[in-house]
C-alpha cells in the first residue's frame, strides 16, 4: 500500500472561514502527513465535509468560494514542498447543482496553484462522486457534462469517483448484487475518462467479507488493472484503530490481517 486517505473536518481545522488555520489541530495533522510521508506514504488529504462547512453548502452566501479557495490556499500553502501530499478537493459533494460544484471545484484549483503549489489534485463530481452515476441526471446536469469544465492551471490532477458494490451503491450492507458488479458499475466511467482524454482515482471501494463481495471486490480491481492508462489505483475505505468491528474495516486485529486482504493483496504495488 502506497497511499493513505486522511479524512479530517474543515471546521476543525479552520473554525473561522477566510481566518488562519487552527494551531494545535494543523499540529496533529502535520505530524501525521510529515511522518507518513518521510515513510515514503503518499497522503492524500481529505476534507470530509460533502461541499459544506458547518452544514452550509460552498458556494452559498454563507460559503462563498473565495472562503473555500483560502481554505486551499492555506492549505496548499503549508505543503506544497512536499511532493507526496496529494490533496483530495472535497468529500463527496451532493445535494447541489453540479454546476455550483464545479465553479467551486475551479476556485479551489485555481487557488492552489496560485499559492504556489504543483502537488497532485483529485476532484470528485456531484451526487457523492459516484463512478457508477456519472452521466445520470437524477441529481441534476450529470459529471459527465459539467466536469468537462475542470480547469487546472497546474496540470496535475486526477478525476476521483467512489464505488460501492451494494445494491444502492451506498455502502451501508454487507451483501453484494453480484460477483461481476464492481466492473459493471465503473464500465462507463472508464469509457468517460478515456474518451475524454481524463484520468481518475477510485477514491472509495469497500465491501463486507463474503464470498459475492470478495469476487465483487476482485472484478472491480481487475477492471482498474486492466485500465491503467485511466485509472492511476484505489483507496479502500476504510482502516484505522477507531473502526472497532465496522465491516468493510481493514484494519489488523494485532498483527492478524483482516479477511479481505486476502482480496486485495494481488493488486497491490
Amino acid at each position: 500500500m502506497t497511499v493513505v486517505r486522511l479524512a479530517f473536518r474543515w471546521e476543525r481545522l479552520q473554525p473561522t472561514l477566510m481566518q488562519p488555520f487552527n494551531s494545535d489541530e494543523l499540529a496533529r495533522l502535520s505530524a501525521f502527513v510529515d511522518g507518513a510521508t518521510a515513510g515514503g506514504t503518499t497522503v492524500l488529504l481529505d476534507p470530509h465535509n460533502y461541499a459544506r462547512w458547518h452544514g452550509n453548502l460552498i458556494g452559498s452566501a454563507t460559503v462563498p468560494n473565495a472562503a473555500f479557495a483560502d481554505f486551499w490556499s492555506r492549505l496548499a500553502a503549508r505543503y506544497k514542498d512536499n511532493p507526496r501530499v496529494a490533496f483530495g478537493l472535497m468529500n463527496e459533494p451532493h445535494d447541489m447543482p453540479t454546476e455550483q460544484w464545479l465553479a467551486a471545484a475551479n476556485a479551489a484549483l485555481a487557488a492552489i496553484r496560485g499559492a504556489g503549489a504543483g502537488n497532485l489534485v483529485t476532484v470528485p463530481g456531484n451526487a457523492w462522486t459516484g463512478a457508477h452515476s456519472w452521466a445520470q441526471n437524477w441529481y441534476g446536469t450529470p459529471n459527465a457534462t459539467v466536469m468537462k469544465g475542470i480547469v487546472d492551471p497546474g496540470s496535475n490532477m486526477l478525476f476521483e469517483a467512489h464505488q460501492y458494490l451494494d445494491a444502492d451503491s451506498s455502502g451501508t450492507s454487507a451483501s453484494c448484487v453480484s460477483a461481476t458488479i464492481g466492473s459493471e458499475r465503473l464500465q462507463g466511467f472508464t469509457t468517460w475518462l478515456r474518451s475524454n482524454g481524463y484520468r481518475a482515482v477510485l477514491g472509495e471501494l469497500g465491501a463486507a467479507n463474503n464470498a459475492t463481495c470478495n469476487q465483487a471486490v476482485a472484478d472491480a480491481l481487475a477492471h482498474l488493472e486492466a485500465n491503467r492508462d485511466v485509472w492511476s489505483g484505489w483507496v479502500w475505505w476504510a482502516a484505522g484503530p477507531w473502526w472497532g468491528d465496522y465491516m468493510y474495516s481493514i484494519e489488523p486485529s494485532g498483527t492478524t490481517d483482516k479477511p479481505q486482504m486476502a482480496t486485495l493483496a494481488p493488486y497491490l504495488d
